[in-house]
Parts: C-alpha cells; sequence; structure tokens
C-alpha cells in the first residue's frame, strides 16, 4: 500500500548522503537508504570532493528510499536538507561547480587564517562573526583560491554550501540557512545575516553569496528536470533545512538553553543550545544560528573522534579484521573485546586525538595524535581503550569550555555511531560525571532535517512541538566507579597539548 504524509530528510555527509522517510503525524521512521561517496585526498591534510557525487548520491537515496516504503511522490510532504558544514562550493555563472569542493576537515588555509585575522583583527572578527577564522570554516578557502587558482577565482559567480548544492539542483534556487551560514566566517551570527563589514575587509562580492532563510521556511520547489532525476512530485516544497549538528540537534530536542548533546561521529561535538546570543572570549567554542529562529547554539568540535578508532582499526587491527571476518561478527566488537580487562586509566596511558589537527579548544592544524606513557606493560587492548578514553577527555574540554559559560547540564543526549558500543558509553559517562541519555530514534541529521521539513508543512507548529512530540530518551547510563580515576586522566590530559604544541609547530614546518 502506498505511504501517504511524509516527510523526506537527505543528509549530505562527508562519507556519503542518506535520505530518510518518517511519518508526519508521529515522526516514526518509515524506511531509510545510504549511498557512500569518495573523500579525495589530493595531498597530505587535505580533503575535496566532487560536487556532482553529491547530487549523484541524492538522486540515488531518494529513490531507493522510496522504492522501500512503497511511498508514491505525492506522499512527501516536504523535504528537508541537512549535511556537512563549511565546504567551499564554487559555481560559475552558469551554476556548474568550479572546482571540486574544499571540506570541513581540510587543513589547508592556515596561512590564509593568519591573514584575515591580521587584516581584520582578531577581536573584531569575533565582534563581527562570533567565531575565529578556522581552517575548517569556507571564507579561508575562497582565500586560499584567489592567491593559489587565480583562473578559477576569476570565473567564480557563486559560493555555497554543501547541502545548498543539492538544493541548487533539486530547486534552481541558490540558498543557504542561517546554521550553516554561520560556519563560514562570513556571517553576523549574532544578526542573522551576511556580514557586511567581513566581506568588505575580504573584497569580496555579495552578489556571490545566496539568500539566508530560518531553517523551516520554505526556500524553493521541486523543479521539473529535477522531478524526472531523482522520483519526486514537481512543486514538493525543500525548506532551507540546517547544518548537520543544528540538524542533529533538532531531531534530539536539544532546544532550549541547559539542553546539551554530544555525538560521537568521525567527528566528536559537544552542542549546547543557547537563549541568547554568547561568544566564547577566546573563540574556544564556536556560536552558532540554532535552526530554531531566536535561537543560538555553543558548539565545541573535535576532528577524530570516531575517526580515531576507525583509525586504530584500520593502522593495528588487521588481525581483529580478519578474525571478524572468519566468525562474521563486527569488526569493533572484536577489536575491543580485550579491552574490558583494561583497568580505567589505561595504567598511565595516554591518547591525545589529534590526527587531523585539532578545532576546539586547540585550534591548531598542527596539532598530531600522540601515544603518551607506553611501558613494556601495555598491550593491544590497552592501546585501544587509551583511544575510547582519549575522545571521551577531548570532549570534555568542550563541555569545560560551555560550563565556563554558565550553561551545565544535568544530562547529556548522547548519539552518533560510538553511541553503540556499551563501553565507550560507560567510559563517556564517568569522564563527564554526569548521566547519558540515548534517544529511541538515532537517525542522525537526516532525521532533524525532516522534522524541520515537517515545520515547514505545517504538520507541526513549531521545532519545539515537534521535538515534544517525537523525541523520546531509551535508555540512561549513569556515571560508575571511576569517576575520580578518569578525573586525575583528564587532568593529565589537559596538560599534555600545552607540554607538546611546540613540538607540533616544529614537525609541520619541517
Amino acid at each position: 500500500m502506498a505511504r501517504s504524509d511524509l516527510l523526506l530528510g537527505i543528509d549530505v555527509g562527508t562519507t556519503g548522503c542518506k535520505a530518510l522517510l518518517i511519518d508526519a503525524e508521529d515522526g516514526g521512521p518509515v524506511a531509510d537508504a545510504t549511498r557512500e561517496h569518495p573523500l579525495d585526498t589530493p595531498r597530505p591534510m587535505w580533503a575535496e570532493q566532487d560536487p556532482e557525487r553529491w547530487w549523484d548520491g541524492a538522486c540515488a537515496v531518494v529513490r531507493e528510499v522510496l522504492a522501500r516504503a512503497g511511498a508514491e511522490p505525492r506522499g512527501v510532504a516536504a523535504v528537508g536538507l541537512t549535511g556537512q558544514m563549511h565546504g567551499l562550493v564554487l559555481l560559475d555563472g552558469a551554476g556548474a561547480a568550479l572546482r571540486p569542493a574544499i571540506l570541513w576537515n581540510d587543513q589547508r588555509t592556515a596561512a590564509q587564517c593568519a591573514e584575515i585575522t591580521r587584516r581584520v583583527g582578531e577581536a573584531r572578527v569575533l565582534e563581527l562573526t562570533g567565531n575565529p577564522v578556522l581552517t575548517g570554516f569556507t571564507a579561508p578557502k575562497i582565500a586560499w583560491v584567489r592567491q593559489h587558482e587565480p583562473a578559477i577565482y576569476q570565473r567564480a559567480a557563486h559560493v555555497l554550501l554543501p547541502k545548498d548544492f543539492v538544493r541548487y539542483r533539486l530547486t534552481g534556487q541558490l540558498a543557504a540557512d542561517v546554521s550553516d551560514a554561520s560556519g563560514t566566517s562570513l556571517f553576523d551570527v549574532g544578526r542573522r545575516r551576511w556580514s557586511e563589514d567581513m566581506l568588505a575587509a575580504l573584497d569580496l562580492p555579495r552578489a556571490w553569496l545566496p539568500d539566508v532563510f530560518e531553517s523551516a521556511e520554505i526556500a524553493g520547489r521541486i523543479t521539473g528536470p529535477a522531478a524526472e532525476r531523482c522520483g519526486l512530485l514537481p512543486g514538493t516544497p525543500v525548506v532551507a533545512g540546517a547544518g548537520d549538528q543544528a540538524a542533529q540537534a533538532i531531531g534530539g530536542g536539544i532546544l532550549r538553553e541547559g539542553d546539551v548533546a554530544v555525538t560521537l561521529g568521525t567527528s566528536g561535538v559537544v552542542f549546547a543550545a543557547c537563549d541568547s546570543y554568547r561568544v566564547e572570549p577566546r573563540g574556544r567554542l564556536h556560536a552558532f544560528c540554532h535552526a530554531a529562529p531566536g535561537a543560538w547554539h555553543l558548539m565545541g568540535v573535535m576532528l577524530s573522534a570516531g575517526g580515531s578508532l576507525r583509525w586504530f582499526r584500520d593502522a593495528l587491527g588487521a588481525e581483529e579484521r580478519a578474525r571478524a571476518a572468519a566468525l562474521q561478527r563486527d569488526v569493533y566488537d572484536v577489536l575491543l573485546a580485550p579491552v574490558v580487562d583494561v583497568p580505567a586509566g589505561c595504567e598511565g596511558l595516554l591518547f591525545l586525538p589529534y590526527l587531523t589537527g585539532e578545532r576546539t579548544p586547540h585550534a591548531d592544524p598542527a596539532a598530531r595524535g600522540v601515544f603518551f606513557g607506553l611501558t613494556l606493560r601495555h598491550g593491544k587492548g590497552h592501546l585501544a581503550r587509551a583511544v575510547l578514553e582519549g575522545v571521551a577527555y577531548g570532549l570534555r574540554d568542550g563541555l569545560e569550555l560551555t560550563r565556563g559559560l554558565g550553561i551545565d547540564a544535568r544530562q547529556i543526549h548522547l548519539s552518533g555511531g560510538g553511541a553503540a558500543s556499551p563501553l565507550w558509553r560507560q567510559i563517556l559517562a564517568d569522564v563527564f560525571d554526569r548521566p547519558l541519555a540515548l534517544l529511541e530514534i538515532n537517525q542522525g541529521a537526516a532525521y532533524g532535517a525532516a522534522l524541520l521539513a515537517g515545520v515547514g508543512a505545517g504538520a507541526f507548529r513549531d521545532a519545539a512541538d515537534a521535538a515534544e512530540r517525537c523525541v523520546r530518551i531509551s535508555q540512561v547510563v549513569s556515571p560508575g566507579a571511576n569517576v575520580a580515576e578518569y578525573q586525575r586522566g583528564y587532568e593529565r590530559f589537559a596538560a599534555l597539548y600545552p607540554a607538546l604544541a611546540p613540538h607540533f609547530a616544529r614537525i609541520e614546518t619541517t
């Protein structure tokens, strides 16, 4: 039987595209589909993708999810978009991509960040945008293209963010939302509009930038050619959507001040909702517009959270991968099995998870991963547990900064792929010394995008109504017996980066 009254969320992620259909009445998931796409690393610390892969992937997963749900195109009431933030998509006047997109985790722009900060002034940048200029953000990527690829720069006519490129293909409209625009270094976050002062300081034309909408506002409708390609109905409304973290917060009910979430994905995120605009004095937390109108959020980002465990699997887990394949078991279950016999604190071993540089609280593209304190006593189980604990300590850095601004959660919502590990969940609860709430629906940013589509379509009054009706907690993990041990471990962890930072800088320059 064909479904009706459905909401569609599309997530344009770093590793692939995802489509999720939910019921517009109760928010229950109906069907989902994913399609991987590759990540290109043409040089060390660079990360790029062809935007056309996103469009191909989005069309493929939309068709697949409709088929899985047995849904007719007319049953989709609205579409919401989300995806990886900060990526630079440069289009020419005809709307064609001029080069591969430079992604959020690309670290090539340290010199451009320094130059923009010097030109505008560190304090003035924080005043205008609420954030320092970081290598992951969009403006320094534009400056890099201007300096290193002048022929491409001269042909540029439009700047888009990744999910907004897919919107352009779906609707023909050049648009962005306030949450995603907040991570460009070109947006006045407090006033929720492009910063004319930053554009003037960087000599960038306002005409390059799309119109900006609140996240649940309708920003376009599916065109006839796009409908033929992706299987949706022409005229279906597409809301502005949100950057992946703001969308995931909507899907997790993180809307009011005091609501805090931690996402344990490839990157790690601490997300704290705010009822008013505020800025961390040294810019160590992102200050972004939330996907709910009149709200903001503070966000700490570590670049290699689940990515650190994946690195450990790929670099040191060949034996475990083979054993998992032979036993038809999940490789992480096999890889982490010895960890339960390793005591909390790993008998003095620490891991710094800075495998691709770091952002919070150390905005340092030169930072590197470190195992510190190795002895003959330590084996592979110690190394694996140190990775889990090091990521937890790095996330606590972000929580400590939000506490410093007066936001402290009694309970933290946990999501992301790493949340599937009971061991890692307990380590996090102990390191944070806070209960962790797991959500009944753990569909990531695509779920929040679908809820925003529901607000735009009138299925929900607003984001708070959507969260009240649809977000449910399935389990709470309480802190255990290792809180004191992890407090001591965190203090050692926090002292390690300042001691090693000068040496990281020398590695970068030699």
